[in-house]
């Protein structure tokens, strides 16, 4: 199961908090997943299409439940993608065009409302609940392991920007992006996703990405050592490098019997373990010498060679 998959599971399972809750979940599910067309004057019929399982039980236990309306139920398999569709009609029934009212999808005059209805979210737990359904009727939520993005799909510019505003009333910033006629409410902070799951009630997934976002952590971490330790030990082997070629042109010159107690102790040492860098090699001094003291050394012989000429 994706991670999608069990946030959609895990909220389709969220109780609700007052008695209107779950007509403002079964709103956002029809809103988001659902297609209404017209079977005639004043005549309707709302057909909501999901992979989700959850969508579809939530879809049909609500609608049974509050609209007391008749579903149809069917079930199709993709041959070329292998997954399951599920399809909930609302046919054309008494008290279906009342019930579109209800769900804010229609107007008292029969218009279509284009925005997020008021009357929906009026109550601070209601516009949790109308947030939860539009997550798991349309919602998107990445593997925590990869990048961290919430997106929510939906049709219509002022329905995503209506959707926006509801998740800044509740504290979660969001950002609407238009694709290909249609519209996507997203969060890519991991700590505001992190809100909107807590708010929401998607409690385990929250502890996942917890989890998830630790491990990261100490990956980068890990590997920020590593890089450096690298970048260090790769300035130690030029450095290594540069000062034995020091001591090949101190020899070709004739210069290195002449030269002082303690840069022939230097020239010695470094003769002796070609890959350990300044500190390392002082240690292996008898006395130990710093890593200033050596550096000073190499700063003598380079000025050496350049007054040799």
């Amino acid at each position: 199961m994706s991670f999608t998959a069990e946030v959609r599971d895990e909220l389709a399972r969220c109780e609700p908090e007052c008695e209107y809750c779950d007509l403002s979940t079964l709103a956002a599910l029809t809103r988001v997943s659902g297609t209404l067309s017209l079977a005639g004057s004043g005549r309707y019929r709302l057909t909501v299409a999901t992979e989700t399982g959850a969508v579809a039980r939530t879809m049909i236990a609500l609608t049974h439940r509050i609209l007391k309306l008749k579903t149809e139920f069917t079930v199709r398999k993709s041959v070329l993608h292998k997954v399951r569709n599920y399809l909930i009609t609302l046919p054309d029934q008494p008290d279906l065009d009342k019930a579109l009212v209800l769900l804010g999808i229609l107007d008292r005059r029969g218009g279509l409302v284009a925005g997020v209805p008021r009357h929906i979210v009026a109550r601070p737990c209601c516009r949790l609940a109308y947030i939860r359904g539009a997550l798991i009727a349309g919602g998107f939520v990445a593997d925590p392991r990869g990048d961290f993005h919430l997106e929510i799909a939906v049709q219509g510019e002022e329905y995503a920007k209506g959707l926006c505003d509801l998740l800044e009333q509740i504290g979660v910033h969001a950002r609407v992006n238009a694709r290909r006629g249609s519209y996507a409410v997203y969060i890519k902070s991991a700590e505001e996703i992190k809100r909107l799951l807590q708010l929401i009630g998607a409690k385990r997934s929250v502890a996942e990405i917890e989890e998830a976002r630790a491990v990261k952590l100490v990956k980068n971490d890990v590997n920020r050592r590593v890089n450096a330790e690298l970048a260090n030990q790769t300035r130690s082997a030029g450095a290594a490098q540069h000062q034995l070629a020091l001591i090949d042109e101190l020899d070709r010159r004739g210069l290195r019997e002449t030269l002082p107690d303690a840069l022939a102790v230097f020239c010695d040492l470094r003769e002796r373990y070609p890959d350990l860098s300044l500190r390392d090699l002082g240690e292996m001094a008898d006395p130990p010498l710093s890593k200033s003291a050596l550096y000073h050394r190499v700063l003598r012989l380079e000025k050496l060679i350049e007054a040799s000429g």
